[in-house]
């Protein structure tokens, strides 16, 4: 699971049962457009993610209408234990190990 992946769902994690759309994820995650809706539409993918388009009149609100992102009941819990374990992978490998210099020669 990349980085930026566990930073969508942490985000998603956050409020598990809200909706959000786009911009606030990237918000949350600190990443751009570009990035996440890939990962999302991943996610949707495997089920872990529900999506909804916002039931507006765009030219009403001066605005496109917003795609609304959710955990799904089951990808709630399936996310928090990914997360849990590509957290826990990751700070296996963040100390440093006996008679590993970092910085060269």
């Amino acid at each position: 699971m990349t980085l930026q992946t566990v930073l969508v769902l942490r985000a998603l994690l956050e409020h598990p049962t809200r909706e959000f759309y786009g911009l606030e994820i990237c918000a949350a995650a600190g990443l751009a457009s570009g990035t996440i809706h890939p990962i999302l539409a991943r996610l949707e993918d495997m089920g872990w993610v529900e999506s909804r388009w916002e039931e507006i009149d765009p030219h009403e609100k001066g605005r496109p209408r917003r795609r609304y992102y959710q955990l799904s009941s089951d990808g709630a819990e399936i996310a928090r234990d990914a997360v849990r374990r590509a957290e826990a992978k990751r700070a296996r490998y963040a100390v440093p190990r006996p008679g590993f210099a970092l910085g060269g020669a």
